[in-house]
């Protein structure tokens, strides 16, 4: 933890990069409640405006979370164009509802207000990586894909 909060000048506006990296390193992709605690000490604020920071963000999660991030957009024109039978869908095909964690900590599945490509309605993101124009197939081509480790959008 120290290695990554000595990369940072300690001062507020560096708080977000540091709780992403703090995030990202942890082996439960989650912020401890310690790793909350080094951050505010080492940027000078108190922790309770660090937790604030951490849980306004949809992006942090202070509860462990699978290594792969699902989110399923549920804009509008994503729920028109089926991202309601996706999410049925991939909660079918790991064993979890929006919001939990598959039982061997790979997926964690939860839900975005947008992910601004309506262009490819139904869409989702894997961590990082978007896709887009979303069926039953691909779907289960994508999630194996994944688990093997070369996902491409």
């Amino acid at each position: 933890m120290r290695e990554i909060l000595e990369r940072y000048p300690p001062e507020r506006s560096n708080l977000l990069d540091i709780l992403h990296e703090l995030q990202a390193a942890d082996p439960e992709n989650h912020l401890s409640a310690a790793a909350l605690r080094e951050a505010a000490q080492f940027v000078g604020i108190p922790l309770s405006e660090v937790i604030s920071t951490a849980t306004f963000y949809s992006m942090f999660s202070l509860t462990p979370r699978g290594k792969h991030i699902i989110r399923i957009c549920e804009s509008p024109p994503c729920q028109l164009m089926g991202a309601g039978n996706v999410l049925v869908e991939l909660g079918t095909l790991l064993g979890v509802e929006p919001g939990e964690t598959t039982d061997d900590k790979v997926f964690t599945l939860e839900t975005t207000s947008c992910l601004g490509v309506c262009g490819v309605a139904p869409a989702m993101m894997i961590d990082d990586e978007l896709y887009g124009n979303l069926t039953s197939d691909r779907l289960s081509d994508i999630i194996s894909r994944v688990r093997r480790g070369n996902a491409t959008g």
